[in-house]
């Protein structure tokens, strides 16, 4: 047992090497997300700010040009600056920030689904309703329409626009946040290590 425990240990020793993969995995998959967003809201700004700012069909937020340049840029700078595993640490703080409002500001009232399925566990009201939309839209679409061409890349759903996608992505800066850029595959590393820090 002495010899299998040791070689476990071993092993797991050995992987320490490749702890930065990690991180670079998180940061290349919310990279391009927020850069995608943040370029969106930055050419559309005037969309962005009075969707911000109006209290009707929009967020209601105070100050909706600077919280919509805010958001903007920090998303659009923060995804490059994760590509890149440069101040990876300081800049998972504003994107977690972002994620934030987001959740509670956009998609608290939804619930926790992205997408509408009754059969889930955090399925509420609005979720199980949406089940008998989507089965008479497909109805129409079989009747009316090309369904087999409209659904030749997948099944039609519903967006529920729930909580789900903003609370993944804050939990993935969370971990930005505490374990960096990753050794040896972020810029953060090769700075600190020029430093005599890494």
């Amino acid at each position: 047992m002495t010899a299998i425990t040791s070689l476990y240990y071993r092993a797991l020793d050995n992987l320490r090497h490749f702890d930065g993969l990690g991180p670079l995995a998180l940061r290349l998959f919310l990279g391009p997300i927020f850069i995608f967003a943040g370029w969106k809201k930055i050419t559309g700004i005037e969309d962005t700010i009075a969707w911000f700012g109006n209290p009707d069909w929009g967020l209601g937020l105070p100050m909706p040009e600077l919280l919509g340049w805010a958001a903007a840029l920090t998303e659009f700078g923060g995804g490059i600056l994760l590509i890149a595993g440069l101040a990876t640490r300081l800049v998972s703080i504003p994107l977690m920030i972002t994620m934030l409002v987001a959740a509670f500001a956009v998609h608290w009232p939804h619930g926790w689904q992205a997408v509408a399925d009754p059969s889930w566990l955090y399925a509420n009201e609005r979720v199980v309703e949406s089940a008998e939309r989507l089965a008479r839209a497909k109805e129409i679409l079989k009747e009316h329409g090309n369904y087999d061409w409209l659904t030749g890349r997948g099944s039609l759903v519903i967006l529920n626009s729930g909580i789900e996608f903003a609370a993944t992505y804050f939990i993935m800066c969370l971990v930005l946040l505490f374990t960096g850029g990753g050794r040896y595959v972020s810029a953060d590393y090769w700075i600190a290590r020029a430093q005599g820090r890494a």
